[in-house]
C-alpha cells in the first residue's frame, strides 16, 4: 500500500501532524497505519490519533481509528474533529466505511462516536484470542460503523 502525503489534514482549529507510518504485519493481522499528533494551529500537541487502512476481523473489534486527547484539552471535541479529518484520508484510500470501537464504560468516546453520526452496531464480546482481551483484560467493546 502507498502512504499518501497528509499535509491536507488540517482545519481552522487543528492539524494532524504525521509522526510515523507502520506497514502491515500479516502474522499479527495488522494492516498499514498512519499515526498522528493532534495539534492546535500553533503546533501544540493536544493528543494523538491513528488510522488503520484496510479491513479484517481485528478491525471490527479494534476499530480503524484510535484517538486520545490530553486531559488539559478535553471538552472541545478535538477527537471528533480529528476523526473528520481522518475520514478524508480513508476516503482517499478508497475505503467505504470505518469502525470506531470503545469500551462500554468510556462515555466520552461513545459521545464522540455518536456526535460523528456513527451507528452502534453492537456491544461485541471480544474473542478469547483478541489482543485487547489477552493484554488488557477487556471482554467487550462497542462497535460503531461510519459510512463514508
Amino acid at each position: 500500500m502507498e502512504f499518501y502525503n497528509t499535509d491536507f489534514l488540517k482545519s481552522d482549529e487543528i492539524e494532524l501532524i504525521l509522526e510515523k507510518t507502520t506497514d502491515e504485519d500479516p502474522e499479527r493481522k495488522f494492516v498499514p497505519a498512519y499515526h498522528f499528533n493532534i495539534c492546535d494551529r500553533q503546533g501544540n500537541v493536544m493528543g494523538a490519533c491513528s488510522l488503520r487502512v484496510g479491513y479484517n476481523e481485528n478491525l471490527y473489534y479494534g476499530g480503524h481509528i484510535g484517538y486520545g486527547v490530553d486531559e488539559a484539552y478535553r471538552g472541545h471535541r478535538y477527537a471528533a474533529k480529528a476523526c473528520r479529518l481522518l475520514f478524508e484520508l480513508a476516503r482517499k484510500h478508497g475505503m467505504k466505511y470505518l469502525y470506531i470501537t470503545c469500551r462500554p464504560d468510556n462515555l466520552p468516546s461513545k459521545k464522540t462516536c455518536e456526535h460523528l453520526g456513527g451507528e452502534l452496531i453492537e456491544i461485541a464480546q471480544l474473542p478469547k484470542d483478541n489482543e485487547m482481551r489477552v493484554r488488557r483484560g477487556e471482554t467487550e467493546t462497542c462497535v460503531f460503523k461510519f459510512n463514508l
